[in-house]
């Protein structure tokens, strides 16, 4: 008499849970194109510095994505939709974080510049 096998079905799921090497390798490339760009044009000065910062900024955005689907498999699927959902609370929370310290930073540097030197009379 033999041991009853018990298969779960964990090999679909470990396999599409954790990718494919296709997907890692698609992942990999999409992360070295979005890093490459973005250091080309910083270190080639071809756009004026504002807008080198935006493409820079909005690259990484992507990348992020990128990451999350590529690499942490997140999806409406998994988990039944728990993931997408603390990606969401996730980029509210930086996107709150990040445009309050740009907000906090800027206002400091109008509030804070160079002090007139009161010793001089006019």
């Amino acid at each position: 008499m033999s041991a009853p096998t018990h298969d779960h079905g964990h090999a679909d799921h470990a396999v599409s849970a954790h990718g494919s090497l296709k997907g890692y390798l698609t992942g990999f490339g999409l992360s070295v194109a979005l890093t490459a760009v973005p250091f080309g044009l910083v270190m080639t000065g071809a756009l004026p510095p504002q807008v080198t910062g935006l493409i820079v900024v909005g690259f990484a955005a992507v990348q992020i994505v990128v990451h999350m689907i590529y690499f942490l498999h997140m999806n409406g699927k998994a988990e039944g939709g728990w993931t997408i959902l603390a990606m969401i609370f996730t980029i509210i929370i930086v996107v709150i974080t990040l445009s309050g310290s740009l907000w906090v930073m800027s206002h400091l540097n109008t509030n804070m510049g160079p002090a007139h030197d009161m010793s001089e009379a006019p």
